[in-house]
């Protein structure tokens, strides 16, 4: 590309960001697939005239969008966009009509269903409006969650078991391992007083290995899940994470979503599109109701975990909840507490309860899904979490 091409395409970028109007400074005409793509950005970020009409994207004060409430100019916009920009843009640009434009009726048609590209976020604006749904649309919500839980599975499920059932073997340790159980990091550590300078080595007396983790139940993990409005992608993601860790017969799973009353869906986690189902996002918080119904179904403390994913806005009894926390851990469990469970890391969250939490060795940290199997292996085995170094409630 020569040093004018190059220049001519940072002032089309520019024009498109701008938006076209006489203080945008650029003096560049769109033809042909820009002026559609300058259209439809025009119609949600624009300036009120509809696609097309060339308004400034600049700033925010006192600008109308072009979409207005008609289903039809929705839908083809919806058509058009995925046209012009790829996957990851589309699913921002959706997010930007929903909350910008108020277009969240209109997904209670299944023609707008349809139309739509299934994201995490799409996913809990639909499980909102899950009760003011009619059962016309229902059938076509269910179709876009499993897509999207199906696609979460494909890219997550296989390595999460993967790495956990590495975590209970190494979990249960023994004393006589064959050599290829050998764990020499600990086995190195329990016998340094055996060590001989002038070999520079150190005589293992005692070998410490992995063992082999058996079909029966190792573990046991209870999933306590925040379902106030913005833990919605968090949500998600730990439904199905849920779903994973209950097809592994050496873990048994408990999922439980709480608000101001608790629920117990564990009944349910063969299918995670029938947990999401099952939830209902929005409404008031009860940490302490929630961790204390936990706290009564937890049988072997030593051999639990038990994650908190919440934003830790409390509106029950903190004092309780703190009292709970440390309670459990006193008793040997595991405790996680997740600020979030999605890839925008941590939303706004109660700083004086996290630090509280990390006062009593429980440090709150937002963690992506990805990272999420090893926080779930560093528990099982007992040894410190991977905490991001960009976490803010650690």
């Amino acid at each position: 590309m020569t040093t004018h091409d190059a220049a001519d395409e940072r002032l089309r970028r520019w024009r498109l960001v701008l938006g076209g109007d006489s203080a945008d400074g650029t003096g560049r005409a769109l033809t042909g697939q820009d002026a559609a793509m300058d259209g439809a950005l025009t119609a949600l970020y624009g300036g009120g005239g509809g696609a097309g009409t060339g308004t400034s994207r600049k700033g925010g004060g006192g600008r109308s969008a072009g979409l207005g409430a008609s289903a039809p100019s929705v839908a083809r916009w919806l058509g058009d966009i995925r046209t012009y920009f790829p996957s990851s843009v589309v699913q921002v640009m959706q997010r930007d009509a929903i909350q910008r434009l108020g277009l969240s009726a209109l997904l209670l048609e299944p023609e707008m269903l349809e139309a739509v590209e299934p994201d995490v976020h799409l996913v809990g604006t639909l499980l909102s409006l899950n009760k003011a749904m009619p059962e016309t649309t229902k059938e076509t919500a269910r179709a876009v969650v499993r897509k999207v839980v199906a696609d979460i599975e494909k890219r997550l499920a296989t390595r999460t078991r993967a790495t956990l059932t590495g975590a209970l073997d190494r979990s249960a340790r023994i004393n006589r391992p064959r050599h290829r159980d050998i764990d020499w990091d600990r086995t190195i550590r329990a016998n340094l007083r055996n060590y001989l300078p002038e070999y520079g080595t150190v005589v293992p007396e005692r070998l410490i290995g992995y063992g082999r983790a058996s079909q029966s139940v190792k573990k046991e993990v209870v999933l306590c899940i925040d379902q106030s409005g913005s833990m919605a992608a968090s949500v998600v993601y730990a439904s199905v994470f849920g779903a994973v860790l209950a097809s592994m017969r050496s873990i048994s799973t408990r999922l439980v979503v709480f608000d101001t009353a608790v629920v117990d869906l564990t009944d349910q986690l063969d299918d995670p599109v029938d947990v999401l189902f099952g939830t209902q996002l929005g409404g008031g918080t009860d940490i302490n109701r929630a961790l204390a119904y936990c706290q009564s179904q937890i049988t072997r403390p030593t051999d639990t975990v038990v994650v908190l994913i919440s934003d830790l806005y409390e509106g029950g009894i903190r004092d309780e909840m703190l009292k709970r926390v440390a309670a459990m851990k006193a008793s040997g469990v595991q405790f996680v507490a997740l600020l979030a469970l999605s890839d925008e890391g941590a939303p706004a969250y109660d700083r004086d309860h996290a630090a509280a939490l990390a006062a009593l060795g429980a440090p709150a940290f937002a963690c992506t899904p990805d990272l999420f199997p090893e926080v779930m292996a560093a528990a099982i085995e007992k040894r410190p979490l991977p905490i991001p170094d960009t976490a803010t409630g650690a």
